[in-house]
């Protein structure tokens, strides 16, 4: 009886052992799962553990489900029988695709991983390679990418050796034909888009409107003025333009941004009449004026000479820096080239109206040194108005070559008025008639004739001044010395001279070396 149920048990295997064959695909049954691998049962002497990473895209999977599996082996080295999901689902989608594909058609699959070169791509269960200069996937992060669906075309097929490699290259290229197609088809003018800043250049930015690049030109950015694009807009900017024109022959869009918003110049004489005192932000300082804006898209030029009624002469960049608050005064609109004129000075009373009398000719008044230019000193006075002390005017008998020879920025000093000017606003002023003309005495002092020792102080191309006493100078004219004589003549040489002209009128002495 044991002799013919072992027999019985042994036909049962071996027609168990001939129904199934290494290379098929046959269905089996889970009966236990852990974190590491399931047991597969496909009615065999034994069960099969299966590596769980091989159902990753399985479905409900637990205990009780069947799946398909790929026998591998029926008995390895130690006997036990090798099964594979995911040789199985590769195969089946070979065996699904091999005779339906072919080089040139497009096909749907899903990123699994990134690798050397490029990515694997699961189509219909089989891995793919798609080459990285293939891709079109230059910018994109990985989480864009990995484990998302794409289309792809056939790039290269070997059904034999069962190697697919794609390319998204030619869907992408194709896929923006047909948006760029569909977005001429739609463009209008006057009409609102949504674009991202692409690049940025020195006269303008270029916004890629989902398939079309147009053009927004610096002068359309902004109803202010602006020095440069990157003021308004940086590489990577959502913005909403306006289609002022375009020209799909050419390929050609023109974008504005300004025109988004109303025109802010549009009633500008309303708004702003000239006399209208206002306060605005500096936002631009140069040397020849300070650019304000009074409201969101206007600005005017408070020029230099619109600062002050005191100097005539001044530096803004000294006086102010971007992001003053300041109130100026409206003088001038011109709405056709959008340019306001603005002053401060005219918000207050012009003392120049009363300088001839609050400064009456020959009284002293006191002032502090505040510049110089190379033929005087500017010196601010009492009531902030500038004077002038001219070079002439320093020193009854000195040659002075150099204002600083004399004075110094910040001194304090005490001038006589010589002029007033009103209309051009100067008033000149002088340090030397504060003291008593010299000149009738030194008349007397050096009368023609005299003969004397002297001191070069310089020697010119057109004669030698020399030293005669304190502070005073003549000239040897280069008529009257020897030229050999001359020329080897230098500042401190000793030279004996004799006065032959003497001029109170014009303050000069004329001298000699010819004795």
């Amino acid at each position: 009886m044991d002799q013919e149920r072992y027999a019985m048990m042994e036909a049962m295997y071996n027609e168990t052992f001939k129904d199934i064959k290494e290379g098929e695909i046959v269905r089996g049954k889970v009966v236990s799962v852990n974190d590491k691998e399931a047991v597969v049962d496909i009615g065999f002497k034994s069960e099969a553990f299966v590596p769980m990473e091989e159902f990753i895209n399985i479905q409900d999977f637990d205990v009780g489900s069947e799946v398909e599996v790929l026998i591998e082996s029926i008995e390895d080295e130690e006997g036990h029988l090798i099964l594979s999901h995911s040789k199985a689902e590769k195969l089946k989608g070979w065996m699904k695709l091999g005779d339906t594909i072919s080089e040139g058609d497009y096909v749907e699959g899903r990123v699994l991983t990134q690798v050397k070169g490029g990515f694997i791509v699961n189509v219909d269960g089989i891995e793919a390679f798609l080459p990285m200069s293939l891709s079109a996937f230059r910018g994109v992060s990985s989480d864009e990418i990995l484990s998302k669906k794409f289309k792809f075309q056939v790039a290269k097929l070997n059904k034999l050796r069962r190697n697919l490699i794609l390319s998204r290259r030619e869907v992408v290229q194709k896929e923006r034909e047909i948006v760029r197609d569909q977005l001429w088809s739609e463009l209008e003018k006057g009409q609102k888009r949504e674009g991202v800043v692409k690049g940025i250049t020195d006269f303008g930015a270029f916004i890629d409107l989902g398939g079309v690049d147009g053009l927004l030109h610096i002068t359309d950015m902004s109803w202010t003025r602006i020095n440069h694009p990157s003021e308004v807009v940086k590489v990577g900017d959502k913005i909403e333009v306006l289609i002022l024109d375009y020209n799909q022959e050419d390929s050609k869009v023109s974008l504005g941004l300004k025109q988004i918003v109303d025109n802010p110049w549009t009633d500008i004489y309303e708004k702003y009449p000239t006399g209208t005192k206002t306060k605005g932000k500096v936002v631009n300082v140069m040397p020849y004026g300070v650019f304000v804006e009074i409201e969101k898209g206007i600005e005017g030029l408070l020029h230099s000479s619109e600062i002050t009624w005191q100097k005539k002469l001044v530096n803004p960049q000294e006086m102010f820096k971007v992001g003053d608050e300041i109130e100026v005064q409206i003088i001038n609109v011109d709405k056709d080239s959008k340019r306001i004129s603005l002053s401060m000075k005219q918000l207050e009373d012009n003392p120049w109206l009363d300088a001839g009398k609050n400064y009456e000719v020959n009284t002293n008044v006191k002032g502090k040194i505040r510049g110089f230019t190379d033929y005087g000193a500017f010196v601010e006075l009492d009531s902030g108005l500038e004077g002038m002390i001219h070079i002439s005017d320093m020193s009854w008998t000195k040659k002075i070559n150099h204002p600083q020879d004399v004075l110094e920025k910040g001194q304090d000093v005490e001038v006589l008025v010589l002029a007033v000017d009103q209309e051009n606003r100067k008033i000149n002023l002088g340090l030397k008639q504060l003291m008593e003309n010299p000149w009738p005495k030194i008349a007397e002092q050096y009368p023609v004739g005299t003969e004397l020792d002297t001191e070069v102080v310089l020697n010119s191309n057109f004669g030698v001044f020399v030293k005669l006493g304190d502070d005073i100078e003549a000239l040897v004219y280069s008529s009257e010395i020897d030229k050999e004589q001359a020329a080897a003549l230098k500042p401190g040489d000793k030279l004996k001279v004799k006065i032959i002209k003497v001029d109170v009128e014009q303050m000069k002495i004329g001298v000699s070396a010819k004795l």
